[in-house]
Parts: structure tokens; sequence; C-alpha cells
């Protein structure tokens, strides 16, 4: 190798650029990959706590009902009770 400094040439100079510029281009994208990585996992962790939340007041609103049912079968014994009138039917005693 010469001692000499020796410039490069306007093709290899431009063809260092082209990589710097991809570099900077790549990074700049993994960091928006990894931004969006962040808010999926926000999201995810929201939706976890949201199904959580809805698993929790759905059992707590089945037992509400269990309650419900042992104090109305206590109150009025076995039997169905009609919805749309409001109306109590007694098991008929055997």
């Amino acid at each position: 190798m010469a001692d000499t400094n020796t410039k490069f040439t306007s093709d290899e100079m431009e063809k260092i650029k082209e990589i710097q510029s991809s570099y900077v281009g790549i990074q700049q994208a993994f960091g928006q990959v990894e931004v969006g990585r962040l808010r999926l996992e926000q999201q995810l962790d929201a939706t976890q706590k949201a199904s959580g939340d809805l698993r929790d007041k759905f059992l707590e609103t089945q037992q509400n009902e269990q309650k419900f049912i042992e104090d109305l079968n206590e109150k009025y014994g076995d039997g169905s009770l009609d919805l749309e009138s409001g109306t109590f039917t007694p098991n008929k005693s055997k």
C-alpha cells in the first residue's frame, strides 16, 4: 500500500453515501417498527384488562342471579316465570 493519501472517485463517494443513506433508512424503519410493536403491546394489555374485567363482571352477575333464584324459590317455591307477563306458575305437587 502506498503511504500517500488517495482521494476516492466521485462514483466511490456516491456509493458510500448511498450505503450510509440506506443504513439511516433502515434505522428509522426499525424505530418505526418498534414503536408500532409497543403500541400493539399496549393495545393487547388494554384488551386483556378489559376482558378480565368483563369476565369478573360475568361471574358476579352469575352469582347475583343464583342468589336471586334461591331467594325466589324460598319465597314462592319451585315453578316457572313468564317474563313477558311477570306471572309465576308454581309446579304442581304430586
